[in-house]
């Protein structure tokens, strides 16, 4: 990318949007455009077809998602289809149409299949069934994925994706029902020690390992993405490592400095039993994570004490 081009990056106050905006601007980058969801809803078709008609952004990191936990995703299956399917194709279409030179998706790691091999590698989307816990969210990703590499096989358009594993860090969302499992440890061990409860509840057994990593080793990667690959398959985006969310819980606990004793409800989902991402495509970039989980976590607790509560994204 060059330090002049036009850069609209859509979900710039999300984490991970906020994240591709930070290494952006570390990297010297100045002509950034922004519109928050007041300004531009993605799902409106008119809407988005007018603002790219007007900016025609060389580059679009396309980072606006609705986002959340199991429990959401359960909840509000048709939602999260819906809003991302409508959001992601508009976007992608307009921008393809108005002439932009590059594009990034943002996927997740939940597109692949609830049983895929370990570690999953890109290749293994679409061979068997998906978690049913987030079978929404993960088609409408799966639909912007393709859609950008039908483009780039109809149309010759440099439109790529990245599949990030389970994310966290500055400006998650912490909302104790709909958010994700680590901010959502956060904020339930931190809110524990602070009212001095004896013990915290967890949803299922403890037992699924979780790869997780942090939003600014993501954002890196994003940006040698855009400058290095043209391939039509997506790109893994992980830490390489994974945990039990037992061994996730006590160390958030330890964190937070909650000391009393962590109860497992195994009536709740566990969801997916494990979900390892195989990096190898994205280290071949020139790319590595550089943030470990403890110093992650703890970059995380501090952002979460130093700003209000974030309840909804």
């Amino acid at each position: 990318m060059e330090k002049e081009a036009k850069i609209y990056v859509a979900g710039h106050r999300g984490m991970v949007g906020s994240a591709i905006v930070r290494a952006l601007k570390a990297r010297g980058f100045t002509n950034l455009v922004f519109r928050t969801h007041a300004e531009l809803d993605l799902r409106d078709q008119r809407a988005t077809n007018a603002f790219f008609e007007a900016e025609r952004p060389d580059y679009v990191f396309l980072a606006a998602s609705k986002v959340g936990g199991i429990a959401a995703n359960s909840e509000a299956p048709a939602d999260f289809l819906y809003d991302n399917a409508m959001l992601e194709m508009n976007a992608i279409h307009a921008a393809w149409k108005n002439g932009c030179r590059k594009l990034l998706f943002l996927g997740s790691s939940c597109i692949y299949p609830k049983f895929a091999p370990q570690p999953m590698p890109e290749s293994c989307l679409l061979t068997s069934a998906l978690e049913p816990t987030n079978e929404g969210y993960a088609l409408a990703k799966i639909a912007g994925l393709r859609y950008c590499a039908y483009l780039r096989r109809q149309h010759g358009a440099d439109f790529v994706s990245v599949m990030p594993t389970n994310l966290y860090g500055p400006a998650d969302n912490y909302h104790p029902e709909h958010s994700h499992v680590l901010p959502a440890l956060i904020r339930r061990f931190h809110e524990a020690k602070e009212s001095g409860a004896t013990v915290v509840t967890c949803w299922g057994d403890g037992s699924p390992l979780r790869e997780f990593l942090y939003v600014d080793d993501l954002a890196e990667l994003c940006l040698t993405v855009m400058d290095t690959w043209h391939g039509e398959e997506p790109v893994n985006a992980g830490s390489g490592r994974e945990i039990s969310i037992r061994a996730l819980s006590e160390l958030v606990a330890r964190t937070v400095g909650y000391k009393g004793e962590i109860r497992w409800d195994v009536s709740r989902p566990n969801g997916t039993p494990r979900k390892l991402l195989d990096i190898s495509r994205a280290l071949s970039l020139g790319w590595k994570p550089t943030t470990s989980l403890e110093d992650g976590i703890r970059l995380a607790y501090r952002d979460f004490l130093e700003n209000p509560i974030r309840t909804e994204r």
